[in-house]
Order: C-alpha cells, then structure tokens, then sequence
C-alpha cells in the first residue's frame, strides 16, 4: 500500500497539467504567418505600463468589426507582446513618440472567435465566443499564471476586448 501511495504521488508529481491557466492551446492554435496575412491595427504600451504591445486582426476580424462592432466567427486577434528597453532604475524607456523602445519578443497572445467550440472546450475558458492561448515567440506554448477568460468577461460591452475602440477606428480610416 505504502508503495502504491508512493507511486501515485510520484506520477502525479511528474504529469504535466493539462489545463494551461493563460489560455487552450489546444483549441486556440498559433497562426504561423500571422505577421504576413494579418493587419497591424495598433502599437501600444500595454495598461500595466511594463510592456508594450503590437496588435494584429485577420481578414474575418477586419472585414466583422468593418460591418459593426462584434467579431464574427472565425475572427482572430493577435498580440505581440514585447519587454521595453530599461533605464538604469528600471522603468521603461519611452520613445519620442511616446511608446516603450523595444527590448525583445516576450509572448504571443492569441484571441480566437468562433460559433462552433468543440464541446470539450470549456465555457468557462472562454469569454463569449472568445478562446485564448499564450505562446513563446518561437510558436511553442507558453504556460502562465494569468487567467485571461477572466479579464475579458467584464468588457462584454466591448466584445471581450481591451482595444476594440482601436480596432474600431482603425477600420472606419
């Protein structure tokens, strides 16, 4: 018995968790060319002022929010999100136009609409018809200990989402 109880806390200890609290990477994939097929609608420093933030749409995105101001099915938004350069008390360093230089690549946030979830996908994973994953700039998945589903929920108003005025304005230009 003592090994059995072993065994279990060992294999346990070892299994990696399914549940990614940043996001479902296995609902939500990494769009590879995204930088290519998508259209960069803003750059900006992000609210909690330690990063900055390069914000991409796909054609679905564009095309829905052109037609009004919820995304359709199959949209998908895309955040690069980068760590400023630092001045020597650590505060990042802004340009003359305001946003952070750009020290390197730190994450990718993905936000994925659609209609038609698999059931396996859990609703309380999502934020309406929107799914997330992190991954690290180099595609692979990116493990965190933000909830994003959550910080979405309360912005309903704003489609779940943090820039959908900057979205919106960028496709009425």
């Amino acid at each position: 018995m003592k090994n059995t109880l072993k065994a279990v806390a060992i294999a346990f200890a070892i299994t990696p968790i399914g549940v990614f609290a940043g996001g479902d990477p296995d609902y939500v994939k990494f769009p590879a060319d995204y930088a290519k097929s998508f259209t960069l609608y803003a750059t900006m420093n992000r609210a909690n002022q330690t990063q900055l933030a390069k914000l991409y749409a796909n054609e679905a995105a564009v095309t829905s929010y052109t037609q009004g101001d919820k995304a359709a099915s199959g949209a998908i938004v895309v955040m690069e999100i980068y760590t400023p350069k630092k001045d020597a008390e650590g505060k990042p360093i802004p340009g003359s136009d305001g946003l952070f230089e750009i020290d390197s690549l730190a994450a990718i946030g993905v936000m994925e609409s659609r209609s038609d979830w698999d059931a396996a996908f859990p609703a309380e994973h999502r934020a309406g018809n929107w799914g997330f994953a992190l991954y690290n700039p180099d595609g692979s998945v990116k493990s965190n200990e933000l909830n994003c589903a959550q910080c979405h929920i309360p912005l309903q108003a704003q489609d779940y989402l943090f820039t959908s005025q900057k979205l919106i304005d960028f496709v009425k230009k």
